[in-house]
């Protein structure tokens, strides 16, 4: 029922589920670590773990080979970690139940010397019922011994896991994400992990969307376990809030009884108004209450939180609360690395990155091979970036147990993530499966998660029946139906210290080592030449948007989002395809999606980015590049034109052969009624005078809980306080007071990685910074010949932990990013020109497959003969059609060039060789009128996979 008012909620008692016997701890503190532990069994309670490394969760015991060494060299073997705790006397008779949200890779595990069981697929959350075990009153261990190695095996099959991989899956080893002890009564809603305990928690969807309306049908679902000895009546009951705990709806859900040791779901759902839906760029989330009372007293209660929003998946596009979104983004791997921290990072931590990502204008994040853990698919929730989840692969589709590894693993993903807004696309492969296959991991979505809006596919599936979403990995892809969007493109690499040739080091761009024998120059770049081809490459997939036609493209995701430590092709031993480096300091590709991203479809917001600095030698004579959004741009060196920028891919704007000057460089945007819209600035900087010091912190303060990290930016700038952006200085850097060092990075001797000495690269760097278990004050130092010292205090606050438990879980507090408003009414699709349709189609040679350039089907295509006799394909088109430009796929676009000749009716209106690119050839011409267009090979044979014919609007 909907309530007319509502009592204020009473203020929260901690930041941690304490109503009726319902309580979630975080245990992640007070661990011990044992890194040679091949040889022991540690299990015993009575083992001594007194010299053990003191460590707190999550943590890689790798860590500090973190972009150290390559991702093929990362440690591995067996760890040991051992934690003591004691339980409050108030859960005397209840459940407790441990939940992981991971480890990388094979873990048995122990409390008080009793095997409790064992996770093996090195990806997933996993859960123990310990209710027996632990003791009252007393020290409780719990032992876990992890293994890592890279060809752990399954114990009951003794297969390895397909995405253990060298390449793509950094291997940080260790309990590498959080820990917690749940305690519920025996009458209790299950939790949401399959692995080991077998239940699938409570699930929360929306149905009967109404966007305009801004209402929907909420429906909760609950799995609810009698553990008692008796039976149980119970109420259930539904409770939403806001997340600042206001309630805007209560339903009833009934009365219900359970016998001893059973298991039953049960529902309960309500039509509420007044909602706001969870958009892009709008975390916009509730807290949904799920609670079970017996004599009107809360014995359990649940709460989920989660969004509601509405999804489509139809005519090649992509909606999201009814409005088309065209897919932006970036391929990033799960791990989501971090220098000297590898995975295990503290949840504030994940929405800095994850951030930047919504910063640059993305809307998607392609998680790559395997699930993300649940801390960065909850940020993504809060943040309101679309995410899509894979399950567990490399490379290939694979039969037999491998593949049964799979979907057990999707099952678990599902089930534990399916009430998580931003799980959009489920991804069944990291490459194409069978049909067969793609129907079994379709049936498991239908199982766990029939009502969340989620699309099932996999890459590539072209011509799939069964896969709801696909797209190839660099490639353009079109489609009337299901959308396509690119899995990964523009793959090249650039270090963000390049500015470009003229700039010290004066890397000259592409210079670098062959990657196997061959030239690896677009593995080497330049800023200037990574964030050009970042352009170019977004331009393919711009140019076929929603809204140029019936068949389009829905997006694609550039790889990666931040410089890796997995497989390279560059010459450094870690990948720099990142638009931002390690420590998420942007490169100019970063800025340049930022301009080219910021709409739903059309980039039509004004906005302008000169592509590097303006600090060269007195001589210098530079091309400068400008990314905009604008229809033409002028470039003016202090005041004084230099003239209109040649365009090109749409958004850049190239100034030729500019004599430097000291001073000031402006880009000026204008609208095509010259209208000024957009413009950016460049100053030259003076001498390096000063070091500048910046921290970034948890919005909740940097807490002295062992794991939490600070952010230290170290700038050198001039004596007005501005930026050297060629500054190269080495700097010294002391650390006093309550935390660890965990440093940066830069081009050197094993990537600086630990060290204290450090250098900014163009003019900057970041350090991290771990906290103890101390609170305090912490004193950072830098200092550098020539100009000088700086310091920043910091003062990390206390985290309390009481015999191993604490109240405050990882995310306490974080907030929602709801910075770009709900989404925008209608489904802004604006039509840029108009289809031409086929009505018959005749060819000089091959004629029985002249009609597969036509089907919508990317995996067929017609071959004509050599040469204009028989060379040639011809469209009869509705009468007197208006056509001024055809749209060509041409097998193998990427190298392959065809001499061609375009005729409507028997006036030639376009003739001359096709271009390569990366999958759709667009070749206008005049509007010219007929009832044909007939498309002639003047020299060799022509391969047409799809042809395409548009008039003006």
């Amino acid at each position: 029922m909907a309530l007319t008012t509502c009592p204020p909620p009473p203020p929260p008692a901690s930041p941690c589920l304490e109503i009726g016997s319902r309580f979630k701890y975080n245990f992640n503190s007070n661990w011990k670590l044992l890194t040679d532990g091949a040889a022991i069994n540690a299990s015993d309670p009575a083992f001594d773990d007194a010299t053990w490394k003191p460590v707190v969760l999550p943590h890689t015991w790798n860590e500090d080979e973190a972009f150290r060494v390559s991702i093929a060299n990362l440690s591995t073997g067996v760890v040991w970690y051992r934690k003591n705790f004691k339980v409050p006397a108030s859960t005397e008779g209840k459940k407790l139940f441990l939940e992981f949200e991971g480890i990388r890779h094979g873990g048995e595990f122990y409390l008080n010397g009793q095997w409790i069981g064992r996770s093996e697929n090195g990806v997933m959350a996993f859960g123990f019922d310990v209710s027996s075990l632990v003791k009252q009153g007393a020290e409780n261990v719990v032992a876990a011994r992890i293994d890592n190695n890279w060809d752990y095996r399954e114990v009951a099959t003794n297969q390895r896991y397909q995405w253990s991989d060298r390449n793509f899956y950094a291997n940080y080893g260790g309990i590498n994400k959080n820990v917690y002890l749940h305690v519920a009564d025996k009458l209790h809603q299950t939790l949401p992990l399959y692995s080991n305990l077998e239940t699938t928690g409570t699930y929360v969807y929306a149905t009967d969307i109404n966007i305009s309306g801004k209402s929907a049908r909420i429906v909760v679902e609950t799995q609810v376990r009698n553990d008692d000895e008796k039976s149980k009546t119970f109420d259930f009951d539904v409770t939403i809030k806001e997340m600042n705990g206001q309630i805007i709806y209560r339903i009833d859900g009934g009365k219900h009884t359970l016998l001893p040791n059973e298991t039953k779901t049960f529902s309960a759902s309500g039509a509420v108004p007044n909602l706001e839906f969870w958009s892009w760029g709008y975390g916009y989330l509730y807290d949904v209450d799920s609670a079970l009372s017996i004599e009107d007293q809360i014995i359990d209660l649940v709460t989920t939180r989660t969004g509601f929003r509405k999804t489509e998946f139809a005519k090649g596009m992509f909606k999201l609360n009814d409005r088309v979104l065209q897919l932006k983004g970036y391929g990033q791997r799960s791990t989501n690395e971090w220098v000297a921290l590898g995975s295990a990072v503290p949840a504030w931590l994940s929405d800095f990155s994850n951030k930047l990502v919504s910063g640059s204008n993305g809307n998607l994040i392609r998680w790559m091979h395997v699930t993300p853990w649940k801390q960065d698919v909850e940020s993504l929730d809060r943040l309101g970036i679309i995410q899509s989840l894979p399950a567990g692969d490399s490379e290939s589709d694979v039969t037999g147990r491998r593949w049964e590894q799979r979907t057990l693993l999707m099952r678990d993903a599902i089930i534990y993530n399916r009430n998580n807004p931003s799980v959009i696309f489920i991804e069944s492969g990291n490459t194409e499966i069978s049909e067969e296959h793609m129907a079994e991991m379709k049936a498991i979505r239908d199982l766990y998660d029939p009502h969340g809006g989620r699309a099932a596919g996999c890459r590539e599936m072209m011509a799939s029946t069964e896969a709801e979403f696909g797209g190839e990995m660099l490639y353009i892809n079109k489609g009337s139906a299901k959308p396509f969007w690119s899995m990964e493109y523009s793959r090249d690499e650039g270090l963000r210290k390049y500015w470009d040739e003229l700039s010290a080091p004066y890397h000259k761009d592409g210079d670098g080592p062959l990657y196997d024998g061959a030239d690896a120059s677009a593995y080497n770049r330049n800023q200037d030449s990574h964030a050009i081809e970042n352009v170019a490459r977004w331009f393919d997939y711009y140019e076929q948007r929603p809204g140029t036609g019936d068949r389009v493209n829905s997006g694609g995701v550039n790889i990666i989002f931040s410089d890796s430590q997995t497989h390279y092709r560059g010459a450094e031993n870690y990948r720099r395809s990142g638009e931002v480096d390690a420590v998420r300091l942007p490169k100019d590709g970063w800025y340049a999606h930022q301009v080219m991203w910021n709409n739903w479809i059309d980039a039509d917001v004004p906005a302008a980015h000169i592509i590097g600095h303006w600090n060269y030698a007195t001589d210098a004579v530079k091309n400068v590049s400008v990314v905009s959004t604008a229809a033409k741009v002028e470039l003016k060196v202090n005041g004084k034109s230099v003239g209109w920028g040649v365009r090109s891919y749409e958004f850049l704007f190239t100034f030729k052969n500019v004599d430097y000057e000291a001073g000031k460089v402006e880009a000026i945007g204008y609208s095509k009624s010259d209208t000024k819209v957009a413009s950016d600035i460049r100053v030259t900087s003076g001498e390096a005078a000063a070091i500048r010091l910046t921290q970034h912190i948890s919005p909740t303060g940097f807490r002295a809980d062992g794991s939490d990290v600070a952010l230290v930016d170290v700038e050198v700038v001039d004596s007005k306080g501005q930026r050297v952006p060629t500054a190269l200085n080495e700097i010294d850097f002391t650390l006093t007071g309550e935390a660890t060092w965990r440093g940066g990075i830069a081009q050197g001797p094993e990537n600086y990685i630990l060290s204290k000495t450090l250098p900014v690269e163009n003019g900057v760097n970041r350090v991290i910074l771990r906290s103890t278990t101390k609170s305090g004050k912490i004193t950072l130092t830098a200092k550098a010949d020539g100009v000088g010292s700086a310091s920043i205090s910091l003062n990390s606050r206390y985290f309390d932990v009481v015999d191993g438990l604490s109240t405050e879980l990882p995310s306490y507090k974080l907030p929602s990013d709801l910075s770009r408003g709900p989404t925008p009414e209608g489904d802004g699709l604006v039509m840029k020109r108009k289809t031409v349709k086929v009505r018959s189609v005749t060819a000089g040679s091959n004629p029985e497959t002249a009609a597969l350039t036509v089907d919508d089907n990317e995996d067929t295509s017609w071959t004509s003969a050599s040469g204009p006799a028989t060379g040639w394909i011809k469209y009869d088109l509705e009468p007197s059609s208006k056509i001024s430009q055809t749209v060509l796929k041409l097998n193998g676009f990427r190298t392959s060039r065809y001499n061609v000749r375009i005729a409507v009716d028997n006036t030639t209106v376009w003739q001359g060789q096709t271009p390569t690119n990366l999958g759709y050839t667009t070749l206008s011409f005049n509007v010219t009128s007929g009832d044909s267009i007939t498309i002639t090979s003047t020299r060799g044979v022509l391969r047409i996979t799809e042809a395409e014919f548009y008039a003006p609007l």
